[in-house]
């Protein structure tokens, strides 16, 4: 007698998987959006507890996506460091070229202020030789370079500009005492810098 054909295995990812991998993924970029927002602010002494409730999700949920406080910083940092480079595309595309360059500098502040936040940890990761490092070293200097070279080439800064000479007045904002004022001071910096830039730019 004949076997009778095997049944069709049904396809492995549901519609309900796919929900549940597009919650995680949402749980995971939120985590990451709040956590970026408390080390600025708090430190990497913030509260994960904290960080979980803000994101709306339980801390066993923090720590199925985030084992420790290191990876969590180590997350962040990656992602500041996406964002700040993305941003230069976006910009360029939607603003004049010294506006764009302004516009990023102000986000280069908040990416400092993330990066001072999370300092200790950062050192810890350094030391224990993690790809963090070696993977993200090299790209800001390389958009800001853009930028500014978009910029030059629009007339609206001057032409003598070294943008690793930006970068360093730019980078003094990590080593600024901590104060209320901070932010403050940083932005006031980056609008002292954009008229050293601006002044003696060619006129069309």
């Amino acid at each position: 007698m004949a076997r009778k054909p095997l049944p069709e295995a049904k396809p492995v990812a549901s519609h309900e998987s796919r929900r549940l991998r597009a919650d995680a993924r949402r749980n995971h970029d939120k985590l990451i959006e709040v956590a970026a927002q408390a080390f600025a602010h708090h430190g990497t002494a913030a509260s994960l507890e904290d960080i979980a409730r803000r994101a709306d999700v339980g801390i066993g949920t923090l720590y199925r996506h985030f084992p420790s406080r290191e990876h969590l910083v180590e997350a962040v940092y990656r992602h500041e460091v996406e964002a700040l480079c993305d941003a230069a595309e976006e910009l360029s595309r939607e603003r004049a070229p010294d506006e764009a360059l302004e516009e990023w500098m102000n986000r280069f502040v908040g990416y400092i202020a993330t990066k001072r936040g999370m300092a200790d940890s950062l050192r810890i990761l350094l030391s224990s030789n993690s790809k963090l490092f070696a993977d993200s070293y090299g790209q800001v200097p390389v958009v800001l370079s853009g930028l500014i070279n978009r910029a030059v080439a629009a007339g609206t800064i001057r032409t003598d500009v070294d943008s690793i000479d930006v970068l360093h007045a730019l980078s003094g904002t990590y080593s600024m005492p901590s104060s209320p004022e901070w932010y403050d001071r940083s932005r006031r910096l980056v609008r002292l810098l954009m008229d050293g830039l601006r002044w003696g730019a060619r006129k069309d």
